[in-house]
C-alpha cells in the first residue's frame, strides 16, 4: 500500500471535559487519547502522518515532537475545513496518493481495524471508504443513508436528519480513507448550509456519489471501538474497556488475575506463565515480571520494574524502577526504589529504602541471600553483601555499606557481628 498518508483532527477545545488541558491531551492510561491514536495509525504501516491542531495547539505541538506534522486551524470552521488545511502538503498531491482521516478522540481503534480499512479501500476502485457499525442506539453518531440498491448516498449528522434518518441504526464511526485529490475537489464543493453553519467533512460522501463515484464501506463488529471521548464520564468509560482489553491477553498468556475488576495493568507489561495477580493490584507499563510470581494484594509496581521467577509481592508493596531476582520475598507494607534484590532475598515488613536525597534519585543493591529485618531503612546509595542481615528497625546510612555475612544493627547501623 503505496502514498497512503493520515490525518488526525486534534483541533477541537472539548468544552464538556471542563479542562484546561485539550481534550486529545487526556490520559487514557500512561498516555494521553492522542498517543494512542498516533501509535495505532503507525502500527497500521502509515509514517506520513499530520496532527491538525487549533485549541491550545502548542500543548499538542510539544507532545506530538517528531511522532507527525502539527498543522494549525486557526478558525474552527468544521471537520472538512481542518483537512483542507492540507490540501498543499506535497506527499498528497503525489499520484495515487490517499489519505486516512481519523479523529483524535477515538482511541480505541484498533491498528487491524484501519488496516481492514485502509486493505479494502485499495482492494477496489472507489473514491473512499468509510468504517460504520450497526447500533440499536445511534444517539449522537451520523446516519449512514443508503440507495435501494444499497450504495452509499451520504452522511447526515443527527441534528439535521429527519425523523426517518434518526430511525437508521448504521451510523458513521468518523475513521475514513479517500483518493486525496477527489477529496480535496469534493470539498472546494461544500457549503455551511447547515445548524453549526460549519463545513462537514461527511458532506464529502453526497458530493461524491453525486458525480457517480463509489463509496466502500467497512463495517466493525466491535462497538467498542467506536466511543469517542466527550466527557470525563465518557473518558472513564474508555479507560474500563481499555483495561479489560489488556487483561483479557493477559489471562489467556496464563497468568490468574483473581479480580479483573479491581486489578489494572497498563499495556506494555510482561507477565509470565502461572504468576497470581491479586485484588486491589495496580501495575504500570513496562514492568516485566516473571513466571510462577504471586503479587499483591494491594501491590503497586511502577514503571521500569522488572520481578523474576517465583518472587512474591504482598499486601501493600510499592516497586519502582527496581529489579527483584528469583525467589526473593517482599510480603508487607514495604517502598523498594531503585534498588536491585538479588535472588533468595527477604525483604521484612516495613522495609523502606529512601532513594531520593532532595537532588538525585540514589541506587541502592542488596546481593543474594541478604535478610533485611522488619523495620529497616537503607539510606541510598548503599550496598548490603551476600547473605548480610539487618535487625530490626535498623538504619543504615548512605554509602555505609554492609559486607558479605554481616550483621548490623541499631540507629544508625553497626556491626554487630560476622556470620560464620
Amino acid at each position: 500500500m503505496k502514498n497512503i498518508n493520515a490525518v488526525i483532527l486534534a483541533a477541537g477545545e472539548g468544552t464538556r471535559m471542563n479542562s484546561k488541558c485539550p481534550k486529545i491531551l487526556h490520559r487514557l492510561g500512561s498516555k494521553p487519547m492522542l498517543g494512542h491514536v498516533i501509535d495505532n495509525v503507525q502500527a497500521a504501516g502509515i509514517k506520513n502522518i499530520f496532527i491538525i491542531t487549533g485549541y491550545k495547539s502548542e500543548m499538542v505541538e510539544k507532545y506530538v515532537g517528531d511522532n507527525a506534522k502539527c498543522v494549525q486551524q486557526k478558525k474552527l470552521l468544521g471537520t472538512a475545513d481542518a483537512v483542507w488545511q492540507i490540501r498543499n502538503e506535497a506527499a498528497l498531491k503525489e499520484k495515487n496518493a490517499r489519505l486516512l482521516i481519523i479523529y483524535g478522540d477515538t482511541p480505541l481503534i484498533r491498528a487491524l481495524t484501519i488496516k481492514d480499512l485502509i486493505k479494502k479501500h485499495y482492494s477496489e476502485s472507489v473514491a473512499g471508504t468509510l468504517l460504520t457499525v450497526n447500533t440499536k442506539d445511534p444517539t449522537g453518531y451520523g446516519r449512514i443513508v443508503r440507495a435501494d440498491g444499497g450504495n452509499v448516498v451520504k452522511i447526515v449528522e443527527e441534528q439535521e436528519a429527519s425523523v426517518y434518518e434518526r430511525a437508521i441504526e448504521e451510523i458513521n464511526v468518523g475513521v475514513y480513507v479517500f483518493e486525496a485529490n477527489r477529496l480535496f475537489k469534493a470539498i472546494e464543493k461544500i457549503k455551511p448550509d447547515n445548524k453549526k453553519k460549519e463545513y462537514y467533512l461527511t458532506d464529502v460522501v453526497q458530493v461524491l456519489h453525486k458525480e457517480n463515484r463509489l463509496i466502500n464501506v467497512v463495517e466493525t463488529q466491535n462497538h467498542n471501538e467506536i466511543l469517542g471521548v466527550n466527557s470525563r464520564f465518557s473518558l472513564a468509560q474508555a479507560y474500563e474497556i481499555f483495561r479489560m482489553r489488556i487483561l483479557d491477553e493477559i489471562i489467556a498468556s496464563g497468568v490468574t488475575v483473581l479480580d479483573p475488576k479491581s486489578t489494572y495493568i497498563d499495556e506494555k507489561v510482561t507477565i509470565g506463565r502461572d504468576t497470581v495477580i491479586y485484588p486491589c493490584t495496580m501495575i504500570e507499563r513496562d514492568v516485566v515480571i516473571g513466571e510462577n510470581c504471586s503479587i499483591g494484594p494491594f501491590a503497586h509496581i511502577r514503571s521500569k520494574s522488572k520481578v523474576c521467577d517465583g518472587v512474591a509481592i504482598g499486601n501493600f508493596v510499592e516497586l519502582n524502577r527496581s529489579e527483584v531476582g528469583e525467589n526473593s520475598r517482599l510480603k508487607h507494607q514495604s517502598y523498594i526504589g531503585d534498588t536491585k534484590i538479588g535472588k533468595a532475598v527477604n525483604v521484612g515488613a516495613g522495609t523502606i529504602v529512601a532513594n531520593y536525597d532532595g537532588k538525585n534519585k540514589n541506587k541502592t543493591i542488596v546481593k543474594d541471600g541478604a535478610f533485611i529485618g522488619s523495620g529497616t531503612i537503607l539510606v541510598a546509595p548503599v550496598k548490603m553483601g551476600k547473605n548480610a542481615v539487618t535487625g530490626a528497625g535498623a538504619v543504615v546510612t548512605k554509602n555505609k555499606n554492609i559486607a558479605d555475612n554481616t550483621v548490623v544493627v541499631g540507629i544508625p547501623a553497626k556491626v554487630l557481628k560476622k556470620k560464620k
